[in-house]
Order: C-alpha cells, then sequence, then structure tokens
C-alpha cells in the first residue's frame, strides 16, 4: 500500500515547512545553488536562508528565480539574491561568480543542483541530445566546482561544495544523465582528496525518485510506479534532499568528505527505477519469475 506523505511543493509551503535544524546554523554564511529556480534547488535555498544564510540561486530562466528570491526576502530577517546563468557556459559562471565576490566577498557553501535530461532509450539518443546532457551535467558542474575552488584556494578560504546527483541502480530510460552524473561522482571522489589541503570539502547526494516539477517530462505511467520503486512505497521530496544538503554541507558534516549520500528510501536494495515505460521483454520476464514459470525446477 503506497503511503501518502505531504511536503512543501510551493514557496508559502517552504516558508514554514518544520525542519530538524536549528534556526541561525548557518548565520554568516552565503551559499550559492544552482538550479535554485525550482525542484531541489528551490528547497535548499529556502532551508538555507532560514538557517540565516544568504543565498544566491542560479539559473537560466529569471522568472523562476525572481519568484524565488522575492519570496524568500518577503520574510523578515531573509536574503536572497539571484544570477541568470548557464552552467554550460564558462564564462557566464565566471561572471556570476565575480559578481557575487563582488557584492557579497565570497561564497561559504556550492550547491550544484542544475542539471536536465529526457527519457529516451539509449539507442534513440542523438549526438546533440548526447552532448546537451552531457554538457549541461558533467560540464556544467565542473564549471562550477572549478570556479570556487579556484576562488577559495586563492583567499584561503575553506569551502564546501555538494552536488546533486542520481542512484547508480537500477535507474533505466536516461543513460545520458547516469553516465554525466558518474562522472560528477568520481570527479568529487577525487578532487576531495586533492582539494582537502585547501579545507575544501566535497560531497554527493543521490536522490532516488524524488516529486518534484520535472516530473511532469516523464510518461504518467512510468511516474505512477515510482513510489513502489524502494520498500518505503513513496516518493521523496525535495525538502528531504535539501535537509540532507545543509547536514552534510554545513557543521553537522564536517568530517565527511569524498562522500555520495543515497536517498532514495532504500531502493538501491530493492528494485529498478524505469522513466520510460518498461519494454514487454522485462514485463513478461518479471511475469514469469512472480510466477515460477521461469524454474527449471
Amino acid at each position: 500500500m503506497t503511503k501518502s506523505v505531504t511536503f512543501p511543493s510551493t514557496n508559502e509551503e517552504l516558508m514554514v515547512h518544520e525542519t530538524v535544524f536549528a534556526p541561525g546554523l548557518l548565520d554568516g554564511k552565503v551559499v550559492f545553488v544552482s538550479g535554485g529556480g525550482s525542484g531541489i534547488g528551490r528547497a535548499t535555498a529556502w532551508l538555507s536562508a532560514r538557517l540565516g544564510a544568504t543565498v544566491i540561486v542560479g539559473g537560466r530562466t529569471e522568472e523562476k528565480l525572481l519568484k524565488v528570491t522575492d519570496s524568500i526576502n518577503a520574510q523578515d530577517g531573509l536574503s536572497a539574491y539571484y544570477q541568470t546563468l548557464d552552467v554550460r557556459d564558462r564564462g557566464q559562471v565566471e561572471a556570476a561568480f565575480e559578481e557575487i565576490y563582488r557584492v557579497h566577498d565570497g561564497v561559504d557553501i556550492l550547491v550544484n543542483s542544475a542539471g536536465g535530461q529526457f527519457p529516451q532509450p539509449s539507442i534513440d539518443y542523438t549526438e546533440k541530445g548526447w552532448h546537451s546532457v552531457i554538457n549541461t551535467n558533467l560540464y556544467g558542474t565542473w564549471n562550477m566546482m572549478d570556479a570556487a575552488a579556484k576562488r577559495w584556494k586563492q583567499a584561503e578560504k575553506s569551502g564546501s561544495i555538494i552536488n546533486i546527483v542520481v542512484v547508480g541502480q537500477g535507474l533505466h530510460g536516461v543513460a545520458h544523465t547516469a553516465a554525466a552524473r558518474a562522472g560528477v561522482v568520481t570527479f568529487s571522489e577525487k578532487a576531495s582528496v586533492e582539494w582537502a589541503p585547501l579545507n575544501i570539502r566535497v560531497n554527493c547526494i543521490a536522490p532516488g525518485a524524488i516529486r518534484t516539477e520535472g516530473w511532469e517530462v516523464y510518461p504518467e505511467s512510468a511516474r505512477a510506479l515510482y513510489p513502489k520503486t524502494n520498500p518505503l512505497m513513496r516518493a521523496g521530496s525535495p525538502w528531504e534532499i535539501a535537509e540532507a544538503v545543509i547536514f552534510l554541507a554545513g557543521p553537522g558534516g564536517k568530517f565527511i568528505n569524498g562522500e555520495t549520500l543515497v536517498i532514495d528510501g532504500g531502493g538501491q536494495h530493492w528494485g529498478e527505477i524505469w522513466t520510460t515505460n518498461k519494454p514487454d521483454y522485462y514485463i513478461e520476464a518479471s511475469r514469469l519469475w512472480d510466477s515460477s514459470e521461469g524454474s527449471d525446477e
């Protein structure tokens, strides 16, 4: 039986939703969140601001960013700004960091939540589609990480990076983004060692089935099965991922480095996620398994 759990999905709900963290946890910190106009990025921006941080949300669509920052700034004591940028464009990334350092004198926490993909069988990818996903999820993340790390090194200041990736097990129909995010995980692991002498921590979070605005790109028949992809029998929420981001990036995670935290309700130990409809070939195999008709006995 699928469990019904209510989570915040609007700016108004994100403003007041209960959190496990104490007020003031991020006082004096500057948090830069790419992909901050929606989903996990928006929830992370709200939570960071409510915990006392000055938040900068980045993304390509100014209208979405404005809705987030205007809502945050409407609350007494909260502070948010936005930077329009395409993380694939190194020049735009550099310009965004220059502006942030000019106005705020630095960044303490970088959350790379920007990304994108489309569900499609891997045999049907076009060269353009492949490059678009790889450039956004892999090169875009590296652009942000590199720009932040170089500035922290130059200023001799510490920093924390959280990269939002994807679960590595059972995620079918988005092989391009899985490949890109696997590259992010591997680079993060290596960078976490090389950058440790600079007091820069690098960690990743791998969400499973999370209910965001992005669900709409997947077939309705596939979305309907998402709650059954983990033993908790429900989808997760951006807020749950945001709280994990704050734990890893903030003082609670100060001895955690080079890790990938999987947040999927136990799905990696349970089953599979098809972002496209499951092919008949595998549906029939599942039926044979369930009925024991495939047994050699």
